[in-house]
């Protein structure tokens, strides 16, 4: 794996963003997690819309206006070498929500599908733990699909202990605690 890097969503990254929503758009329309942790990056029209709404999302004064009522900080992974955005990752500042406690948890991360499977995912939970210890939070709730055996291996590395699995919607969500 190239080294990454954590950065906050910025307009410098416009046409990398969209070129990441259009492939995740075109490899993994069957799936309806395809944008886990880059809320509403399908819905929105260009980059700039999204880009915007990640910025409202930052700050609890302005997250309902995008929709939201935790704030939240939406990362992308941008890898180094190139500039390339691999993935995206958020982070809620807090879970104290009834979907959040329960099934949503502290982040959801996506990897552009022409770069799974060479431990960005991994590496993007890793930083993002260092961000919530920075943002002062002492445990991160992740979940995961049972048959999400990928995401529960990264979870895992990530020093995520099981807790229970629960049911929503017909969904069988496994809950992972990390100790930050």
């Amino acid at each position: 794996m190239e080294h990454i890097e954590l950065r906050e969503v910025q307009k410098k990254y416009a046409e990398e963003i969209w070129k990441f929503r259009q492939e995740i758009l075109e490899c993994d329309a069957a799936d309806e997690d395809q944008f886990a942790g880059c809320l509403s990056l399908d819905e929105s029209n260009t980059a700039e819309e999204w880009i915007n709404i990640c910025e409202l999302r930052k700050d609890k004064e302005t997250c309902e206006k995008a929709g939201n009522t935790v704030p939240s900080h939406t990362y992308l992974a941008v890898r180094k070498s190139d500039d390339k955005v691999v993935g995206v990752i958020d982070l809620r500042h807090h879970i104290n929500h009834p979907i959040l406690g329960t099934w949503g948890g502290h982040c959801g991360y996506s990897v552009r599908p022409s770069e799974r499977g060479k431990g960005y995912a991994k590496e993007m939970l890793r930083l993002n733990i260092q961000n919530a210890k920075a943002m002062g939070i002492d445990k991160l709730l992740v979940t995961c699909n049972v048959v999400n055996e990928a995401s529960e291996r990264i979870i895992k590395a990530n020093g995520g202990v099981f807790e229970k699995i629960i049911d929503v919607d017909g969904s069988k969500i496994k809950r992972y605690w990390i100790t930050v």
